[in-house]
């Protein structure tokens, strides 16, 4: 087994695969794959979100490309996001 961030990137990688490619492009998450995997994988966070529109909202920040899909990249991006605004808040709290 490889190290912690080692098993970290593996995870970011087969979650993304996981959730893409039921609908067209299997290296995109469409808008309905990227719903599905937020529920999925973040529902800590869609429990607080209670904007009916997040998801349209993640897309147009995070579709560089203009598709109305989201790319690996993409997804990195937000998961990064996601991870900055957590140790910036547990870091603020500890």
């Amino acid at each position: 087994m490889g190290s912690e961030l080692e098993s970290a990137m593996e995870t970011l990688i087969n979650v993304f695969h996981a959730h893409s490619g039921k609908e067209g492009d299997k290296y995109k998450l469409s808008k309905k794959e990227l719903k599905d995997l937020l529920q999925t994988e973040l529902s800590g966070f869609l429990d607080v979100q209670k904007d009916a529109d997040a998801v349209d909202k993640v897309i147009k920040e995070l579709d560089e490309n203009g598709d109305g899909e989201v790319d690996f990249k993409e997804y990195v991006v937000l998961v990064a996001a996601l991870t900055v605004a957590c140790n910036n808040f547990f870091w603020e709290t500890s």
